[in-house]
C-alpha cells in the first residue's frame, strides 16, 4: 500500500504540471533534444536491491514519452507502455490499463520515432534476431528503442509478484515469478538495447516487454521464437535520470560489487 504523499511532494508534483501546461504538455515529441531522450526513474541497481517504492507515478512518466517499460510499486508486475497507455502486466495473469496515480520504482519511457526499420520474413529465434539487430544499431555505445510486431511461435515471459515489507532483492523476488509459455500468437515485443557500459543505471544488452495483439496476455519476454514482423529501431544518444527521494531509497547502500551478475540472473540471462 502506498504511503501518504507529504506536503511537499505534493506542492512538487504540482509546479511539475503546471511545468508541463507551460511548456506544452507533450510539445516534448516536437523538441529535437528532448526528442532523443529517454528518461529513466531510479536505477536497475537499485531494483536489484530491493527500493521497490518509487516517488513517480504513471502520470508523470506518459509526459516523457509514449513508449516504454518498468514495473509498479512493491514490484508489482510488469509495466509496458505503448502508443502512450500504460499497460499492468499482472503476475496473477489479467492485462490492465494503468491509473495515471499509480506509481513506479523503476521505468524508461521516450518518445517512440522509429529512425530505420526492417521486415522478416522467415522464422528467427531470439539470439538470431538480437543478432541481426546489433547489425542494426549504428553504435553499441547508443541507446536504442526497439519495437518488433509480428506472429511469434513461441514466446516465454514471467511476471514478478507483488512483495511485501521487509522487500527481499530482485534476485530473491525473481525465484518466485509466475512462467508463462504462449504459443503461435500475434504482439509487440518492446524494450532497450543498453550499452554496456550503463550496467546497473540500466539493463545493458537487451530488456524486452511483450504483449499479445488482444492485450490480455504478457509479461517480460525471457525468450521467444518469431515467424514474421517487423522491427523498429529509435536511436537514442539523451538520458534523463530520475532518482527518488524516498526514505527506502536514501537509506539504501548501492554499491555491490557483484551487481551485472545479480541483474543478469534477476533478468533470466
Amino acid at each position: 500500500m502506498a504511503t501518504e504523499e507529504s506536503p511537499q511532494g505534493r506542492f512538487r508534483r504540482f509546479v511539475r504540471t503546471v511545468l508541463a501546461h507551460r511548456n506544452g504538455g507533450n510539445g516534448a515529441r516536437h523538441d529535437p533534444a528532448r526528442a532523443r531522450e529517454v528518461y529513466q526513474s531510479s536505477t536497475m541497481g537499485a531494483l536489484i536491491d530491493g527500493v521497490y517504492d518509487g516517488d513517480v507515478s504513471v502520470g508523470e512518466l506518459l509526459e516523457h514519452g509514449d513508449f516504454g517499460l518498468g514495473t509498479f510499486n512493491q514490484l508489482d508486475g510488469e509495466m509496458l507502455v505503448l502508443d502512450g497507455v500504460c499497460y499492468h502486466l499482472r503476475a496473477d495473469g489479467p492485462v490492465e490499463v494503468a491509473d495515471s496515480g499509480d506509481l513506479s520504482p523503476f521505468a524508461a519511457t521516450t518518445w517512440f520515432r522509429a529512425d530505420t526499420s526492417r521486415e522478416l520474413n522467415s522464422p528467427m529465434t531470439r539470439s538470431e534476431l538480437m543478432a541481426l539487430i546489433d547489425g542494426m544499431a549504428r553504435s553499441p555505445n547508443l541507446i536504442y528503442a526497439i519495437r518488433i510486431t509480428g506472429r511469434f511461435s513461441e514466446v516465454r515471459t514471467r511476471t514478478v509478484r507483488k512483495q511485501e515489507p521487509p522487500y527481499p532483492s530482485l534476485t530473491e523476488a525473481a525465484e518466485g515469478q509466475a512462467e508463462t509459455t504462449f504459443t503461435d500468437l500475434t504482439g509487440t515485443l518492446a524494450g532497450y538495447r543498453t550499452p554496456d557500459y550503463e550496467q546497473g543505471i540500466s539493463v545493458a544488452g537487451y530488456h524486452l516487454h511483450f504483449i499479445d495483439d488482444t492485450h490480455q496476455h504478457g509479461g517480460h519476454c525471457l525468450d521467444f521464437r518469431i515467424d514474421h514482423g517487423i522491427i523498429a529501431l529509435s536511436e537514442r544518444s539523451e538520458l534523463h535520470l530520475s532518482l527518488p527521494t524516498t526514505g527506502q531509497f536514501l537509506s539504501s547502500d548501492l554499491t555491490s560489487s557483484n551487481l551485472g551478475d545479480r541483474i543478469r540472473k534477476a533478468e533470466g540471462g
